[in-house]
Formats: structure tokens, sequence, C-alpha cells
């Protein structure tokens, strides 16, 4: 069995879309002004926003089907912002499948040094943590709504399609 970690936020639930929105309405630019976003991130409701978060390409059934399979040991890798992102990501997984294991990582701390990497499965939707896995040992594969041209990952477009992918 191989070990696949699936990010959260851009793979399993739209939670971003929203979040950006609303630095958007502050004037927050989320790609300079990093402590003043991880402090909306904080604030926010996260139980409200899962749930109003769309499914991304049936991915928590997808989930389940890669569970079924009995290919690989599953977990949801995901980095949080607050005690409260984390308890409300827990509680939206929780049932999902009965062998999901959920891992909430701080956000100032790399994905790779919570697990390890070498040999394992991460699929993300960010291309720098994908980067980051690869260098460790591991196997990045990136999940976009989209088929993507000239990925420099393994593109996937549905969790489900990592059943075929890796034997």
């Amino acid at each position: 069995m191989k070990n696949l970690y699936i990010d959260f936020d851009g793979v399993i639930l739209d939670t971003l879309p929203p979040v950006y929105k609303l630095a958007k309405q502050l004037n927050l630019d989320v790609k300079t002004q990093t402590k003043e976003v991880g402090m909306l991130f904080s604030k926010i409701d996260w139980e409200e926003l899962i749930e109003d978060s769309l499914d991304l390409n049936d991915s928590v059934n997808a989930i389940k089907k890669l569970s079924e399979s009995g290919k690989f040991n599953i977990s949801i890798l995901t980095h949080v912002n607050s005690l409260k992102e984390a308890k409300a990501k827990i509680k939206f997984l929780d049932g999902i499948t009965p062998d999901l294991t959920i891992i909430p990582v701080p956000k100032d701390i790399s994905k790779t040094k919570m697990t390890q990497t070498v040999g394992a499965i991460l699929v993300d939707d960010f291309s720098g943590n994908l980067k980051e896995w690869e260098e460790a040992g591991g196997i990045g594969v990136k999940f976009s709504k989209e088929k993507e041209n000239n990925c420099k990952f393994l593109n996937i477009t549905s969790l489900e399609e990592l059943i075929n992918m890796f034997d």
C-alpha cells in the first residue's frame, strides 16, 4: 500500500475563493501581505465557510473509492492558521472513511516536516508544496479543477484518477 496524503483546501473543498474575495474587500494582497492574510484566516468562521464551500469534482466520494480500492493508506495533510480551522476540518472529514487520518499542519511549517515523504504521494493544488514534497523524495500530484497544460507534475482533475495511476 502506498501512503497517500491529500490536501484539503483547493482539493477536497473549494474554500479559497471566498477567503480571497474577503481579502480583496479588505485591500489585502494574498501574495505579499502574508501576516495580515494569516490573521484573516484565523478570524474566519471555518464551520460556516466549510458548510458553504463546494465539493471539488466529487472529492468526498472519490476519497471513499480510494479507501475501498485498498491501494492506499490515506491521510489528509492540511495547512491550518488556527485551532478553530483545524477543528472545523476534522469535524467535516469525520466519518468519510473509517481509516482516514487527519494531519493539521501549522501554516508556517512545511508539509514535508510532518510525515515521511519518501515514496509517498501528495495531492495538492499548490505547486510550491509539491516542489518541496518531490525534493524530499515524494511523488507530487497537482490537483486542478481542469487539466493544466505544461504542468511540471502529474496532473489530475479527480482524486479517483489515482486508483489507476498507482499500482
